[in-house]
């Protein structure tokens, strides 16, 4: 083999060898960057969908604060029409309270208390009031039970009052007592329901 044919081969065997070298080299190199951009991908991936995730989370807690302030409002505007209607209705039975004092059944429904509260305390010593309105009543009540109640002092709407002292018990029976018993035991059912 000539030195031509020496210099030939070793060039040859030389860019082989090169070509191999930086083959390689760019394969690892195509194989690092390929490792970084699907590490990097990854990475921009997770970021999104963090911020994603942060934003949804967000947004729930705005709609979720603007649902319970619009709740609470509506709840405001129930609970006041509520209490305007409940005081139509009260105002209402008042009217027909101070009506059915001007009927007939009155002074029955009044005789029937004062029965019952009698009834009630037996031999003990009782005294029955009556509402200052129901004055024109006591001769009627009088000729009925052998004996005049007592006209109280404070105006009650009308009904009666009975106290036994013996044993420290009232009997109230009047109109405002009443109506007030129903004031607090009310309860609104109208309209839609609450949740």
């Amino acid at each position: 083999m000539t030195t031509e044919e020496k210099l030939q081969h070793f060039y040859d065997a030389s860019i082989e060898s090169a070509a191999k070298e930086a083959k390689q080299l760019r394969d690892e190199h195509k194989e690092a960057l390929d490792k970084m951009f699907q590490e990097h991908k990854e990475t921009k991936e997770r970021q999104a969908k963090a911020q994603l995730q942060a934003e949804s989370d967000n947004l729930k807690r705005e709609i979720n604060k603007t649902v319970s302030a619009k709740q609470l409002e509506y709840r405001r505007i129930l609970s006041s029409k509520n209490e305007e209607i409940k005081k139509e209705i009260f105002q209402e039975v008042e009217q027909r309270l101070t009506q059915f004092k001007s009927t007939p059944d009155y002074p029955e429904y009044l005789c029937k208390r004062i029965q019952e509260a009698l009834d009630f305390a037996g031999e003990d010593e009782m005294i029955i009031y009556i509402d200052p309105s129901d004055e024109q009543l006591i001769p009627a009540l009088t000729s009925h039970f052998g004996f005049s109640p007592s006209i109280s002092r404070e105006s009650w709407m009308g009904g009666m009052r009975a106290v036994i002292r013996s044993k420290n018990i009232l009997i109230d029976n009047s109109f405002a007592r009443l109506l007030r018993d129903a004031k607090d035991e009310f309860i609104f059912t109208g309209g839609m329901a609450d949740e």
